[in-house]
């Protein structure tokens, strides 16, 4: 973590540096400016997380100063002792605090602690208002093998400041891995910011992820933090990162490498201090060597994958999946799912993998109600052709065992293991049945 840095502001040499002594001395970093001219200087190139100003200096008054930083930066202005009226003055005029002359060591530093915890408050409030993509989705639910392996590779990367890439397709549950991995970081005492690389236009991605000065753009009347900064300390969660265009695939690339950025229309170097997710339910490993994504952000992205199934590859956590939401849904009047009605749900495809799923959830307990069971005809819904259909799906070019083995087990699954209907579908024997079954160590998966 980079330490905060105060910047002083004070035309008299000896006391500023004895208040920069002192503030060092908290374990914070501190500039000295001797006028406002300097103090202009210092601040396009430094970016500091408080100001000390004193009251008076040579080229500016302190009403001025402040009508100038007051949507900026915290502001604790320095008075002669016993001049309560130009503090009341300076608290009127934006001044986050301030401090009388001679400056009691103990007093300082309660006082810059409590406005630097206080401008950070405020940062995290700003950030719940307009980041509704960051609450906390619930806990991981499974009962695959496939998911209990994307869950070592969670604890493995997540107390590491590794990069990772998530890759599943849309639904699968890749912002709950994103929270699952900054949960388990050093940074979880903050909130994870989320940005969704489809979910904007180009121009406004981008301020939203760099900032922007004042007058940047038409209707940027005012400095705004991107949430490069906002998640200064923190995990940023880049969705949908194979959307994002040429331009920001650039200037991402150099915040990663050199763990520095600007904000737009500014000259002023900040330092990035993020841990970056990213997600995508594209191939952008085919996108970069078509072209379309650069090659150099691919790599730079992929240090560490995680690949989430999808839902219909994953049947065995079709079911805890489905009583987890009803729980969710019913915690004032509890439900159950009919036997019916989880068959089912298990035997459907899941186009759109645990986000259909829940939808599909919520949308039976609706029905069902008045009632404390949700039954096949409040899943109706769901066509019965695409429920009853079997679909094979193959990462490569399967040989016939494969075949056979996939389609066993996704007739077994629609029938519940009921071996004798499955025998009659399939047209053989019960007991040649049971030889496949032993044949493709199916015996504890006959209800997938």
């Amino acid at each position: 973590m980079k330490k905060k840095t105060l910047l002083v502001i004070d035309d008299d040499a000896v006391f500023n540096g004895l208040l920069r002594r002192q503030i060092e001395a908290m374990g914070f970093a501190s500039v000295g400016a001797g006028s406002w001219a300097e103090a202009q200087q210092k601040l396009g190139e430094i970016e500091p997380s408080a100001i000390i100003l004193d009251f008076k200096l040579p080229d500016s008054d302190a009403a001025r100063i402040l009508g100038e930083l007051r949507n900026q930066y915290p502001v604790i202005v320095l008075t002669g002792y016993g001049s309560i009226p130009n503090a009341v003055s300076a608290i009127r005029e934006g001044a986050t605090d301030f401090l009388t002359k001679p400056v009691n060591v103990d007093e300082l530093e309660l006082t810059v602690r409590r406005v630097l915890e206080t401008a950070e408050l405020r940062e995290s409030n700003r950030f719940y208002r307009t980041q509704l993509a960051s609450r906390r989705p619930g806990p991981l639910v499974y009962a695959s093998q496939a998911m209990h392996e994307v869950q070592a590779l969670i604890d493995a990367v997540g107390p590491t400041d590794t990069t990772v890439l998530i890759l599943g397709e849309s639904g699968t549950g890749k912002e709950m891995v994103a929270q699952a991995i900054h949960e388990r970081s050093p940074r979880a005492q903050r909130e994870l910011v989320a940005i969704d690389g489809c979910g904007l236009q180009e121009n406004l991605f981008e301020s939203e992820l760099f900032g922007h000065e004042r007058g940047a753009f038409t209707g940027a009347d005012r400095q705004k933090k991107g949430l490069i900064e906002v998640a200064a300390g923190s995990t940023l969660f880049l969705d949908e990162i194979g959307d994002i265009g040429p331009a920001i695939q650039a200037k991402l690339l150099r915040v990663m490498e050199t763990s520095s950025f600007r904000r737009l229309g500014g000259n002023k170097t900040l330092a990035a201090d993020a841990r970056f997710v990213a997600a995508t339910n594209r191939d952008i490993e085919a996108l970069s060597r078509a072209g379309s994504f650069r090659s150099d952000l691919y790599f730079r992205l992929s240090r560490f994958v995680i690949t989430i199934p999808p839902l219909r590859e994953r049947r065995e956590d079709i079911e805890p999946l489905a009583q987890h939401f009803l729980a969710l849904l019913t915690r004032t009047a509890p439900m159950t799912l009919a036997t019916d009605a989880l068959k089912l749900l298990v035997a459907y495809d899941w186009p759109g993998n645990v986000r259909e799923l829940r939808n599909a959830i919520e949308r039976g307990v609706i029905l069902a109600r008045p009632g404390n069971q949700v039954r096949t005809e409040h899943l109706a819904f769901i066509p019965r052709d695409r429920a009853g259909e079997v679909v094979l799906r193959f990462g490569q070019e399967p040989n016939l065992e494969q075949i056979e083995r996939e389609y066993l087990r996704q007739v077994m699954a629609k029938y519940g293991g009921n071996r004798q209907k499955t025998a009659a579908v399939l047209g053989v024997s019960e007991r040649h049945i049971y030889r496949l079954i032993e044949k493709y160590s199916l015996a504890d998966k006959s209800v997938a």
